[in-house]
Parts: C-alpha cells; structure tokens; sequence
C-alpha cells in the first residue's frame, strides 16, 4: 500500500552514494536548471524538480500522478540543498470572531511574518478546509443558526511552506427565527421490508416531526420515532429529519439505511494491519486485551526469490515472528487476514509467470497460515497498472476460491477522492468478464489529495459503489455488501488527517451502508499520537473493534 512509503525512506537512506558522489551530484544539479513537477512523469532516484519555488530531489523511482507533488510525498521526494525556501511563516495569532448572524460567523486573526512573505491564509472549520484568503480577515456564511463550530488558521508562503495551526477558537451562530432547532442523530433499525427511524428531540417549541425522502414526506408524528414501511427486501434509502412548528421547519438530520434480506458476502470483523517487518510491531494479545478487536490484516506476503511466498519476501511462512502472532491471535479466539502485495517490494505478481503459479503461491500461505481471509493488495506500477500482471493475479484468484471455498477473498485498491482510476474501473470490470469470485472491494481513500477525510471518504466510496453497480447490475445494498474501507490513522503520507473522531464518523458510515470490510494502516502506529496527531494508545484499533 502507499502507507508502505514510510519505511521507504529508510531503505533509501541506507543505498545513498557516498559524501564525495554527494557532492558530485549536487555540483552537476546546481549547473542545470530544475524542470518543474508534473504529474504523469517517470522520475529516477536523484532526479530534481522544482515546485512552488522549492528544488527536490526524488529519493524512489516513480511516475508521478496528482495528489503527489514533492512537498506533501516526502517518501518520494526531499528538499534539495542550496535554493528554495524552507521556513513556515509564523503562527497566525489572536484568532477571534468579530460578530455573528444566524447563518454566519465572522473571524479576524493578527498577522503572520515569513522570512520571504506571507501569501495568504487557510480558514479551517474543525478539519475541514473553508478558504484561502489573502488578509486577515474571514466571514463563513451558510451555517446554522444557534449552533457552535471552532476554527484554526494557518499561514502559508510562496513555497507552499505551512504555518503550525493557530489556537482554536469555538464561536456561536445568533438564535433562529422561531422555529425548532436540528433533531438529535437519527438511528435505525430494519426489517425486510421496514426501515424504524428514531432521534433526539429537538429544541425550542416543537409541533411534531417530519420525515422525508428527498423531497418526498414519508411521515409525520408528534414522537421521536418513526417507521417506513412498504419496502423492498434489499433497498437502501435516505431520510432526513426535520422538526416544525407554527414558524417553520428546522434543519434536518440526515440517515441512511437498508432493507434486511441481502443475499451476498458476510460481514467481516474490523481487521487493523498489522506489520511484523517494521515500527515496533505491538503483541497483538496486549491489543486484543486492552481494545476487544478480534481480527488483524497481516502484512506482507512478497516473493522471495521468484515465485515463492515469504513475509516481507524474507521471513519463513512458519516459525517466525508472523507466525508466533498468528498463534497468539488464535490462541485469543481471533482470526486473521493475510494481505499480499502493498505498495513496494518484490511482489508474487510479476514474479509468478502464469495464474496457476502464482494460485501456487498463494496456496503455500493457506497451507501454511489456514487464514480465514487472503487480501490482494494490488497497487503501483508493478501491478495495478500492469494489465498483464493484473489478469494473471485474477485468473489466479479464481483458481485459489476453487480450491479454498471457505476463504474470503479482498481485493484492495487504490483510489481517488470521486471514485475508482482507469485502473481501478478496470479490474471492477475485468473481475466481471472473468467471473472473479471476489468477495470484497476495498479501497484505500488516502494519499489522494484529501481535505475533509470523512466527505472525501464517503465520496470515494460512493464511487466504488457506482463502478460495482455498473460492472455487476448490483443494487445500492448489494455493492455496499462488497465494499471496504481501509485508512490511515493520523498524518498521511500527503499529511491528510485522520482524528479519532473522523475514523468514528467513517466507522460509523460503513456501518449504516452495510459495508463489509474495515481496516486501517496501522496498528504500529497506533500509539499515544503515534500517527501524528493526538490520540489514545490504541484508539484506532477500538474504533475498528466496533464495526
């Protein structure tokens, strides 16, 4: 997976040239002036570009594609000695609001200096990015009424260089117009063919409650509860929520859900990657025991010399440090899921030369490991977008589920934040003409240029959802039942944040979806702030536990 890019920059740093090649380097680098970055582009180890007035260096080989500029991959790229500018302005202080509306909230905020010149400002509303602006000044309109939001700014420069965030602040929207305030979350219960709603009450005066399916009202009560009924077995449905009175109606709150009766995969449990190769691999017991998850995704399985499986292509099958957390994990009542591939490495995809070699492989770790799930994490260059390697792993797959029909079988990939690449939407479709029998889709929505982590989450999804319906002639509640999500706790690569309180929000999505596969990247970095952003040791991993 891209989340394999941290330990890139240790193998790099240990192949670096010596100092006098060093020198070497940079002396013909500063004779020449830097291309600009570009997206699409083969870069070789040692290569320089220049980006947002910075030079780079490129430290792994790689075509590059957007989301992957130099100054948010640092696996792929680093800053170049002798140009650019690495200084951040300083901290924008004094963040304050200067006045509110019912629908707006307007904020002010002290300048920042830079060694260079300060270009603008970035206005957060709690993760998510609102706008840039060039002064020090912002109103954020279209809010809601009576309602608490908290803000951040950051500075930036020429260089593309951030500012660390300023203290937040927590402002208010003024008191509405009368009518009732948001109803409380929506919950929901469902039979074959009813969907039961049921939420918090709202406040202010408060008539009764009314239900909606787009623009359509599906009922009206006086109570915090409601059910739909008619339904078909298998559908997924939207709803939103509004309470009225005499002055009119409040903003609603949105819920999604599905009908019971859906014929497809079973639900796997929540499975955190787990990497005995790198980062201080935790005893999963210890996990087991402080966070009651119960499955674990093992990484990796790569190939060792040619077409035969190893752990991290250098690990024995049995034996090992892998094999003694198997053991404990099972020894606990758990299960695992074994993940083959990843983002870099010798894979078993091209270096098995036909599908019934590369089935072989896999077979080897079945053997060996009897998981309860295999996961293809199929990525990069080598493999994602091979088509000949891609076929080769389909084809095979086919022969692993004929031999192993009580084995699950994943497949996760990348994608972008509107939905699956070319690639992606290939493999959906060659999955089809083939007739794979995958049992789910999961893909990896980070490393993507990401904003909001949840709505750039959800949107990706949605993606998935639409190719899967294309490819298969699936209902909504059918693709949902073949879809996962795997994130990444805390920074990105590309310093995407995922809080504890997102990974809940995306937890909690996939769950009133039907989604069938959660996993995140990883639990060696589920530490106190161990992904960079503050969190609770272990807190990544007991949000997975409840799924």
């Amino acid at each position: 997976m891209k989340r394999i890019l941290i330990a890139v920059l240790l193998v790099a740093g240990a192949m670096m040239p010596s100092a006098s090649l060093n020198a070497a380097i940079a002396d013909t680098a500063s004779a020449t002036q830097a291309a600009a970055w570009a997206p699409w582009t083969a870069y070789t180890a040692g290569a320089r570009v220049t980006h947002n007035g910075q030079d780079y260096e490129c430290i792994q080989a790689h075509t590059s594609l957007p989301g992957w500029e130099p100054n948010i991959v640092p696996a792929l790229w680093k800053r170049a000695t002798g140009g650019g500018d690495p200084t951040p302005p300083s901290t924008p202080g004094n963040l304050r609001s200067t006045g509110a509306t019912t629908d707006s909230i307007s904020l002010a905020w002290d300048a920042s200096t830079d060694n260079v010149g300060v270009t603008g400002y970035n206005v957060y509303r709690a993760a998510t990015l609102v706008t840039t602006v060039t002064g020090t000044t912002y109103t954020d309109g279209g809010l809601t009424a009576s309602t608490s939001y908290t803000y951040t700014v950051r500075a930036k420069d020429a260089a593309g260089n951030l500012s660390t965030a300023s203290s937040p602040l927590t402002a208010s929207t003024t008191g509405g117009t009368g009518a009732p305030g948001q109803p409380g979350t929506v919950t929901t219960t469902s039979t074959n063919s009813s969907i039961a709603l049921s939420w918090g009450a709202s406040s202010g005066t408060v008539t009764g409650y009314r239900v909606y399916e787009g623009s359509t009202q599906k009922a009206e009560v006086t109570g915090t509860s409601a059910t739909i009924s008619g339904l078909g077995t298998c559908e997924s449905h939207t709803y939103t929520v509004k309470a009225y009175n005499s002055v009119g109606e409040s903003a609603g709150r949105d819920v999604s859900a599905s009908t019971s009766g859906c014929t497809g995969p079973d639900k796997l449990p929540g499975a955190p990657y787990l990497y005995m190769g790198w980062g201080n691999p935790p005893n999963p017991g210890t996990v087991m025991d402080a966070t009651g998850i119960k499955s674990f995704t093992m990484a990796f399985i790569l190939a060792q010399g040619g077409c035969t499986p190893a752990w991290d292509g250098q690990r024995p099958l049995t034996g090992g440090a892998d094999a003694q957390a198997i053991n404990t994990i099972e020894s606990k009542g758990g299960s695992v899921e074994i993940s083959f591939g990843g983002w870099s490495g010798n894979k078993l995809g091209p270096a098995c030369s036909t599908p019934q070699a590369y089935a072989g492989a896999v077979q080897q770790v079945i053997n060996a490991v009897t998981p309860a799930v295999v996961d293809f994490d199929i990525e990069n260059t080598d493999e994602f977008e091979n088509y000949t390697v891609m076929d080769r792993i389909l084809n095979g797959l086919k022969i692993v589920k004929q031999n192993n029909p009580n084995v699950k079988i994943v497949v996760t990939i990348p994608t972008f934040k509107s939905g699956l690449s070319a690639a992606g939407t290939r493999l959906v479709n060659q999955a089809k003409a083939l007739n794979v029998p995958i049992d789910n889709y999961t893909i990896m929505p980070f490393n993507f240029s990401g904003t909001n982590m949840y709505t750039d989450t959800v949107s990706a999804s949605e993606g998935l959802k639409t190719a899967l319906k294309n490819a298969f002639g699936w209902s909504d509640a059918e693709a949902y039942a073949h879809m996962g999500i795997s994130g990444m706790n805390g920074y990105s690569d590309q310093r995407e944040q995922t809080t504890p309180q997102i990974w809940t929000q995306i937890r909690d999505w996939a769950k009133s979806k039907g989604l069938t596969r959660l996993a995140y990247w990883a639990v060696n970095r589920d530490r106190a702030n161990g992904g960079g952003l503050p969190q609770a040791e272990w807190e990544f991993t007991r949000i997975t536990a409840g799924f």
